[in-house]
């Protein structure tokens, strides 16, 4: 039993660090532990800790705590599995065998190649350019320099595992290879490269998590999503003003 109300607690944790806003959380652990036998099951989650007590028939009461670091990246198929898997135990009362192998399936699901994600960035980036009115030569520049981006994240993560550095300093290569493209000739005007590049890094997700668990009651996770949105926006414009304010003597 307690065994069971162990990987509910794993699998609400996945789902946590794979993107799921704080309310799906609290409420798909709600719904297994009782699936699993609980009588009572209070549950308080925010972006990097979870708490959650177990009442049990036997009038036993069993608590457990998690802390979560790792929210950085996003894995939308793991949470589609996790999500799945957490109805089955609902629906259809898997045993404790099951809900092992089912959750090591799903923490070992097929992940998006990096090459494909080079591939995206460089896309998204290039798109934009078009959208927010360049030409087709800043389009090419911003294929090159969304590629560049996501070279520049994949480092940086290795480096120093810290989100609002990695922005900072994606920031600060887009800044420098859009002057850098300018005094070349290649284009006249930096702003639409620039821009087209820094919506790869906007923490649209979190943002918008931030809002939901807003909407749904959840105060202190939403306020918490909402400062680091924040914060990862001005680690942004850090990363623009050095180059830009700082470094325009060099320009």
């Amino acid at each position: 039993m307690i065994k069971s109300f162990g990987y509910a607690m794993d699998i609400g944790e996945q789902m946590l660090i794979s993107g799921a806003e704080v309310h799906r959380v609290e409420e798909s652990i709600n719904r297994m532990c009782y699936a699993l036998g609980a009588i009572r099951v209070d549950v308080f989650i925010i972006t990097s800790s979870m708490v959650v007590t177990v009442y049990t028939k036997d009038g036993n009461t069993y608590t457990q705590t998690r802390r979560v670091t790792s929210t950085k990246n996003f894995d939308f198929e793991k949470l589609h599995h996790l999500n799945n898997l957490s109805r089955e135990i609902c629906e259809k009362g898997l045993t404790e065998q099951e809900i092992e192998k089912k959750l090591r399936a799903a923490n070992n699901c097929k992940k998006i190649p990096v090459w494909f994600e080079f591939i995206c960035y460089a896309v998204i980036a290039g798109a934009f350019t078009l959208f927010f009115g360049g030409n087709i030569i800043e389009s090419f520049i911003s294929l090159f320099v969304g590629a560049v981006v996501r070279l520049s994240l994949f480092f940086s993560g290795k480096i120093i595992s810290n989100k609002f550095f990695d922005k900072f300093t994606a920031t600060v290569i887009i800044t420098l290879l859009a002057f850098l493209t300018v005094e070349l000739g290649w284009i006249i005007s930096v702003d639409k490269v620039i821009i087209a590049n820094i919506m790869t890094l906007i923490p649209g997700i979190g943002l918008t998590n931030a809002i939901r668990d807003l909407f749904t009651g959840d105060s202190i996770a939403g306020l918490l999503r909402s400062i680091e949105a924040v914060l990862t926006a001005l680690a942004i414009a850090a990363g623009y003003f050095l180059v830009t304010v700082l470094g325009g003597v060099f320009l």
